[in-house]
């Protein structure tokens, strides 16, 4: 019968002082600390910020300023205006069809930047996810290849006792010391990345350096591939890579729309308050003077020949097909890497559906050999054999579960399915 041991055992040493710690509680962290996620959100409030600038238009603006000017003649500024001693003056558009789909084009592209930030949230909890699962696999595998340390070491003291003998060739010795440098150059590996992963995992959760983390072997929740009954149709719906792509085609339609609108006349509430002062000589224009004076209405502008309604016509026009051809090549695309991808995680399952009757076999084996040596019948040194054989079964085992749950990691995040697995 297969038999799972627990991660970590080694360090059961310094459970008292090492944090405990779920698949799901590393992520949730993971996330809560997450710089690339707080630097999305920063970038999603300049989106919305930005949404206001568009809207402030469509606001009533009210503007106030004073200053000095010499007129000679008739009393006038540039750009028509009278000059004033103190200006009050007052804009709200009402109807400007370009500037409305320039607003919501801003909106879009906001809500294309809240998709992008679910979207690091999942890479963010991805990563996380892999790098505990790793942490679980390489902590197992450490403590069995400590217990093959010792398996070859008795096989290497037999063989020295037996070639010293006589009843044993000397490269069968070498052979022994062969693999049981072997061992000790794949523990060391698995040391140095059960640090590297240790430091990663505390980085991403906002750990202090120095904090000891305990882990566990767990299996994703919810992960399995099959449960979805239709696993494109859920890519097509949750996917964050299409729907910022049809938020962006969104985007670019409202810009197209209100482009084209710009044929349009457009409407617009206007007003002023001017003081005015009688030293740039009104009395000698006008009849009567008046110090104070308002203008309030509504403000229509009327295009009859506008060069550039056509020209932003024509590029939002190649805009807009631009991502509409983007967007039908990224459906196509998506549907190929999923169905690709779910072929990657039933393959996965067949490799470890095998790799776990491959080591039942050589558990049973050692079982069969123990119970022969108990007898007398058998050799220690082919048990010893059969434990190291039993070994490597086991760390083919923790690999191949580990691809399978990272393809499964790997497919959940394309369908938009993994913050709903993990959290």
């Amino acid at each position: 019968m297969l038999v799972l041991a627990g991660a970590g055992a080694s360090h059961a040493q310094d459970a008292g002082l090492a944090r405990k710690l779920t698949l799901k509680e590393a992520v949730s962290l993971a996330v809560a600390n997450s710089r690339d996620l707080a630097l999305a959100r920063l970038q999603y409030g300049v989106m919305q910020r930005q949404i206001g600038v568009a809207r402030s238009v469509f606001l009533p603006n009210v503007y106030t300023g004073t200053g000095v000017a010499y007129t000679s003649g008739f009393p006038l500024l540039e750009g028509g205006g009278a000059p004033a001693i103190f200006t009050v003056s007052y804009n709200q558009q009402i109807f400007n069809p370009p500037l409305k789909g320039e607003q919501r084009a801003a909106e879009q592209r906001a809500e294309e930047q809240r998709i992008s930030m679910d979207d690091v949230r999942d890479a963010v909890m991805s990563r996380a996810a892999l790098d505990y699962l790793e942490l679980a696999k390489v902590r197992h595998a450490l403590d069995l290849m400590r217990g093959e340390r010792l398996s070859a070491g008795r096989i290497l003291d037999a063989g020295r006792e037996r070639a010293e003998a006589g009843r044993e060739l000397p490269m069968e010795v070498i052979r022994a010391q062969l693999t049981t440098a072997r061992i000790e150059q794949r523990i060391a590996q698995l040391e140095d990345r059960d640090d590297s992963l240790s430091g990663e995992l505390r980085d991403m959760m906002g750990l202090s350096s120095d904090e000891m983390l305990e882990v566990s072997t767990e299996e994703i929740p919810g992960a399995a591939a099959a449960a979805t009954k239709d696993i494109v149709s859920e890519a097509m719906t949750n996917n964050p890579e299409l729907r910022e792509a049809q938020t962006e085609l969104r985007a670019r339609e409202f810009k197209l729309k209100g482009e084209q609108g710009g044929r349009w006349p457009s409407f617009a509430f206007i007003g002023q308050y001017n003081v005015l002062s009688k030293i740039n000589n009104y009395t000698d224009f006008f009849s009567k003077f008046q110090r104070n004076n308002v203008i309030f209405g509504l403000q229509v502008q009327i295009p009859i020949f506008a060069s550039r309604t056509s020209s932003a016509v024509a590029f939002a026009r190649a805009d807009y097909n631009e991502a509409n051809l983007a967007l039908q090549k990224k459906r196509s695309e998506l549907s190929l890497d999923v169905r690709r991808k779910a072929r990657q995680v039933r393959e996965a399952d067949l490799a470890g559906d095998v790799s776990r009757l491959e080591l039942q076999l050589a558990q049973e084996n050692v079982r069969v050999l123990q119970a022969q040596v108990d007898e007398g019948r058998g050799s220690l040194k082919d048990l010893e054999a059969a434990h190291i054989e039993e070994n490597d079964k086991w760390l083919a085992y923790l690999d191949t579960n580990y691809d399978r749950q990272k393809a499964q990691l790997d497919l959940l995040r394309t369908t938009g399915q993994l913050a709903s697995a993990l959290q």
